[in-house]
C-alpha cells in the first residue's frame, strides 16, 4: 500500500462521511470522525452491498455512493448502541 492509496481512502471517506453525518441527523463527529466513519462505511459497504447482491459500479461515483451507505449504516448504529 503506497501514500497515493492512503490519500486517496483519506479523501473518499472524507467525502463519505460528510455526506453521511448531512443525512443523519445529530450525527456529525468532526473531520477525523467523519474520515473514520467514512473508511468504516466503506467497508462495511464493500462486505454488505455484494452479500445482498447490489453492485452500484466501480468508477468513483459508485465507490462514493457505497461508502456513504455504509457510513449512514455506521451512524445509525452508532446512535443507536447504548454508550
Amino acid at each position: 500500500m503506497d501514500l497515493l492509496t492512503i490519500l486517496v481512502w483519506i479523501v473518499i471517506g472524507g467525502v463519505a462521511g460528510f455526506l453521511a453525518s448531512t443525512l443523519v441527523r445529530g450525527g456529525s463527529l468532526g473531520l477525523i470522525g467523519n474520515i473514520v466513519v467514512g473508511i468504516l462505511g466503506a467497508v462495511v459497504a464493500g462486505w454488505l452491498l455484494p452479500a445482498v447482491g447490489v453492485g452500484l459500479g466501480s468508477g468513483m461515483l459508485g465507490v462514493v455512493l457505497a461508502a456513504t451507505l455504509g457510513a449512514v449504516l455506521v451512524l445509525v448504529v452508532i446512535r443507536i448502541v447504548p454508550r
